[in-house]
């Protein structure tokens, strides 16, 4: 009697879930968290996307409205116009302006110019290069801009536009990677964010 005791008491804590219960926990928890900081992480990588596109258009139209007079200026108005409205619209939208001040500028090509400046260690982040000589090809077909803003090589005789492209790239933090590295997986992801816009110059 006492042999079949011991058999049904054996039987019955093998036939107990409790701790099977919180093995799946364990299994599962490391996955959720990885699922959670993806979403959260890309969708706040989608959402300062669109936020400096919305800037770099603002820019690129503000600058090719301004007259183009003064371009031979150290810094001419429509360049300066171009860098307020971004650094307005990134203290407006809660985005770090990284502190860079119109007068930390540099020319780096022909009407172009880049804020902060290369030598400048000021900057936490952040790339605003606005080229208000920009040539590109009217066609149906444009070809996108690089993040320099270098002008398009067009076609033999193809008809140019003279336009203005204004540039951001901006530093981003991920969290995927460091979450995804710690279940043994490396991810390669963009160290930054960029939105490029050209607006054909209105004088």
């Amino acid at each position: 009697m006492r042999a079949a005791g011991r058999v049904w008491l054996k039987r019955c804590a093998w036939l107990r879930e409790d701790a099977s219960q919180l093995a799946e926990f364990a299994i599962t928890l490391p996955l959720l968290i990885f699922f959670v900081v993806g979403i959260f992480d890309f969708s706040g990588a989608f959402t300062l996307k669109q936020k400096l596109t919305n800037i770099a258009r603002d820019a690129a139209r503000a600058a090719a409205a301004d007259p183009a007079t003064d371009l031979s200026s150290p810094l001419p108005y429509s360049v300066s116009d171009a860098f307020y409205v971004i650094d307005n619209y990134l203290i407006a939208n809660n985005i770090n302006d990284c502190g860079i001040v119109v007068s930390n500028n540099a020319i780096i090509g022909a009407l172009t110019w880049q804020f902060p400046s290369a030598s400048s260690n000021s900057s936490c982040g952040i790339t605003i290069i606005i080229n208000r000589g920009y040539y590109f090809p009217m066609a149906t077909q444009l070809t996108p801009p690089s993040v320099l803003c270098k002008p398009v090589q067009p076609g033999a005789g193809a008809t140019q536009v003279v336009g203005t492209c204004v540039s951001i790239q901006y530093n981003y933090q991920w969290r995927f990677g460091q979450v995804a590295s710690l279940l043994g997986r490396n991810t390669f992801l963009p160290t930054s964010i960029s939105a490029i816009a050209v607006a054909a110059n209105e004088n």
